[in-house]
């Protein structure tokens, strides 16, 4: 990695899942390119896995499936942070017969901050993330009181 480590921002990771027969369709790669491009986020790691009707995890190519070859840009993006037992964890959120990327990557919006909190003398103690589905639930009730 170039930048120093203690000017990093926070990593997050992703398992974004296609099942049903669905694959991704080349519409969410411009987007991940342009967050990457502007310095918003930094992909770590990008991993591509298969679960089969057996319930068997693989890792696969991306660029086989649909019209991912877009994605195939981060094939191979690897900081040594996922291993095999990361895919198989991930392989337990998945349906059996669909196929998910794992994404690790770093808010780089935020590495400013983060280092100015470090420096004096912050230590991040709790984190979390609140699906979108939470929210939108929340919304729909208060507007139904």
């Amino acid at each position: 990695m170039d930048d120093s480590i203690d000017e990093m921002g926070p990593i997050d990771y992703l398992v974004i899942e296609w099942s049903g027969g669905a694959a991704p369709d080349g519409q969410a790669a411009p987007i991940l390119f342009d967050l990457v491009d502007r310095g918003i986020v930094r992909v770590l790691d990008f991993a591509a896995i298969a679960k089969d009707e057996d319930g068997n995890v693989a890792a696969i190519e991306i660029s086989e499936h649909a019209d991912a070859t877009e994605l195939s840009y981060f094939d191979g993006a690897s900081s040594g942070l996922l291993g095999d037992d990361d895919i198989a964890e991930a392989g337990v959120a998945l349906e059996p017969g669909s196929i998910a990327v794992l994404l690790v990557y770093e808010n780089r919006w935020a590495g400013p901050f983060a280092a100015a909190l470090r420096r004096s003398g912050a230590e991040l103690v709790a984190g979390g993330r609140i699906p979108v589905q939470a929210l939108i639930g929340a919304i729909e009730a208060a507007e139904a009181a």
